[in-house]
């Protein structure tokens, strides 16, 4: 039951982003991104989508089949998408609503909930 509460948290956070990035076209990911790199409009609006999709698609896999692929795969996009975030936007982690932090405890839930997998 505890595991299932978690697991649907986590869903909810997916796909909470998802729309938190989208309410406004994507308009605030790209001036935050535009600000802080100098990107162009249309490679940061490309990058915000290609976040969405992949928060979307993590967020139904961990709802419909949650298992050890589901939960590696998100935990690689939380390493990836923070590593990415930490190179263009490092002062992220100074964010006082912790934007790039609660990815910390995020990795260790994960890493938690990953089913274990049979020694070879």
């Amino acid at each position: 039951m505890k595991a299932s509460v978690a697991r649907l948290s986590l869903v909810l956070l997916w796909w909470g982003t998802v729309v938190a990035s989208l309410h406004d076209g994507g308009a605030a990911g790209v001036a935050l991104l535009r600000q802080a790199t100098g990107m162009g409009a249309a490679p940061a609006l490309a990058l915000v989508l290609a976040g969405c999709a992949w928060d979307a698609a993590v967020g139904l896999l961990l709802l419909v089949r949650p298992g050890v692929l589901a939960y590696r795969l998100a935990i690689a996009g939380v390493i990836g998408m923070t590593g990415l975030a930490t190179l263009l936007m490092p002062s992220l982690w100074l964010d006082p609503f912790g934007a790039l932090l609660k990815n910390l405890p995020v990795l260790a839930l994960l890493h938690l909930l990953t089913p274990e997998t049979p020694a070879r």
